[in-house]
């Protein structure tokens, strides 16, 4: 988004508030209907779940078995349209019943992201470096990781927030590799280790699941990430 509307953004909302103003939800609205773009917003670099004219998907328009972009999906295993084809998928009859779903008979379908409940949660902490501390305090490890292109919960934010923890550097900043390419970058500090996923979605093993893998065979093993 542009350097305005994201000095506007902080100067107006606290996101520290469970519930924004409608002056925040309005320039929150504004960026990502006019700035952000037609995207993945959960890898930037993917192509978004498009119609063949280039128009985005609704749960209106879609039907199975649509397959787009089979040659992004065949190189990376990814599609964008996976989310759309669980809710087609998991709001018929026949696999509700056979789940014992939806036995009340509720009218509105299942999403993979409520908005109402998005709305409406009120009792989520306003951050999670408590929870990091107490469980640092307890002796127990802690890996922090992020997709790098990720804009749903992007490195530069995660890595803004372990600052605020202002922990001692055991091993500075280097890459780290998986079958001799670069994997990520990664520090270690005293009590937390952060990794970066190089090419790297929202979910991570979705994206990148050779560099996820490693990643949680160094955590198991106590180790750090591989230089080479």
């Amino acid at each position: 988004i542009s350097d305005k509307t994201y000095q506007q953004l902080i100067n107006t909302c606290d996101f520290r508030r469970q519930k924004e103003s409608n002056e925040c939800e309005s320039l929150y609205s504004y960026a990502m209907d006019q700035e952000f773009g037609n995207i993945d917003q959960y890898n930037i670099y993917a192509p978004p779940c498009n119609n063949s004219d280039g128009n985005r998907f609704t749960r209106h328009s879609m039907r199975l078995p649509h397959r787009p972009h089979s040659i992004f999906r065949q190189l990376s295993g990814y599609d964008p349209c996976t989310e759309k084809y669980a809710e087609i998928y998991y709001n018929r009859p026949d696999v509700q019943k056979a789940l014992h779903a939806n036995t009340t008979g509720i009218r509105y379908k299942w999403t993979a992201c409520s908005e109402v409940l998005n709305r409406n949660w009120n009792d989520t902490d306003g951050s999670v470096l408590p929870i990091y501390k107490e469980i640092m305090a307890g002796g127990l490890r802690v890996w922090v990781f992020s997709g790098d292109v990720d804009s749903v919960v992007p490195v530069t934010a995660t890595r803004y927030s372990l600052a605020q923890l202002k922990l001692s550097t055991k091993i500075p900043w280097y890459p780290w590799y998986v079958k001799k390419q670069v994997g990520g970058w990664t520090e270690v500090y005293e009590g937390l280790t952060f990794a970066t996923v190089r090419g790297a979605g929202h979910e991570v093993p979705l994206f990148k699941p050779r560099a996820a893998l490693q990643l949680f065979k160094s955590f198991l093993s106590g180790e750090p990430l591989p230089k080479a």
